[in-house]
């Protein structure tokens, strides 16, 4: 058994769909399908339930999960020693400025606890590059939010959060239970500078072309609607000054915490990493 097809299998198995399993393992459907067959038949034994409700695990099935975590995160194990042994057990991790995210400070507890001899250097950036450096090269991983063009990214999704609209607390609007994108289409708005992600902007900006102040970092956003009664919007449960109130805005699509790769990079400190943040995220 390869690690790859034990990989896939625990895909399959924790999203008990294979579209899913696919899309989080950056593949089409029908190559999975076929090396989760080949597995079953190099076992001697189904370990999946295919029906139309849906798939299940056999006792087979469950009891390979089980093994198979094992041996993957032993696996993981040994190639973080070996890289520590052959002095590259860093990482550099570019982060958006939130550092109050719960699930980022379990993140680093867990990562830490797994892997005691890995240096993390931290590389805090603005909000005109949703890669944090990734693909500059300045860091390894990006451990930011979508949207943003993926290609030759590997990205595994690790929360959603509600967004509203930020406005001033003495607002009309900042009143309302809830707010729609059309309520604030005479508003203006923050954006970001000229060349940042087409598909950051957009989300950021309510999926319209906006007018109004360009801001590079979260204490400009804020100050732009203090100042300027400008319309932002932000994750809900953020921290924001008393002056300010957030709104859910009920046609926004959640905001989605993200980390990311490039495709090409085979330290296999990423891919802990990402094991490990998928799990810090889900607690």
């Amino acid at each position: 058994m390869e690690l790859r097809t034990l990989r896939y299998f625990v895909a399959v198995a924790e999203e008990l769909h294979f579209g899913r399993a696919a899309a989080r393992l950056h593949m089409s459907q029908p190559p999975l399908s076929r090396a989760i067959k080949r597995l079953e038949s190099d076992l001697g034994s189904p370990l999946l339930h295919r029906s139309a409700a849906g798939v299940t695990l056999t006792p087979a099935g469950a009891t390979l999960l089980d093994e198979a975590r094992a041996l993957l995160d032993r696996a993981e194990r040994v190639r973080a020693r070996v890289a520590a042994a052959a002095g590259t057990a860093t990482l550099t991790v570019g982060m958006l400025a939130d550092g109050s995210d719960r699930g980022a400070t379990r993140l680093a507890a867990a990562f830490r606890r797994r892997h005691p001899g890995v240096e993390i250097r931290i590389r805090e950036t603005d909000l005109t590059d949703p890669t944090c450096g990734l693909r500059a090269g300045l860091v390894d991983l990006a451990l930011t939010r979508a949207p943003f063009d993926e290609t030759g990214l590997n990205v595994y999704e690790l929360r959603t959060d509600p967004v509203g609209a930020v406005l001033c607390a003495d607002d009309p609007l900042a009143r309302r239970d809830r707010l729609a994108l059309a309520d604030l289409a005479d508003r203006r708005w923050f954006r970001f500078p000229d060349g940042t992600d087409p598909l950051w902007q957009a989300y950021w900006n309510g999926g319209e072309p906006r007018e109004g102040p360009v801001v590079r970092a979260v204490q400009e956003c804020v100050q732009a609607v203090l100042w300027n009664g400008t319309v932002g919007i932000a994750p809900l449960g953020h921290d924001l000054p008393g002056r300010l109130a957030v709104v859910p805005l009920a046609d926004m699509a959640p905001s989605r915490v993200v980390v990311a790769a490039n495709e090409a990079d085979a330290n296999p400190l990423i891919h802990s990493f990402a094991r490990i943040a998928t799990a810090a995220y889900r607690d």
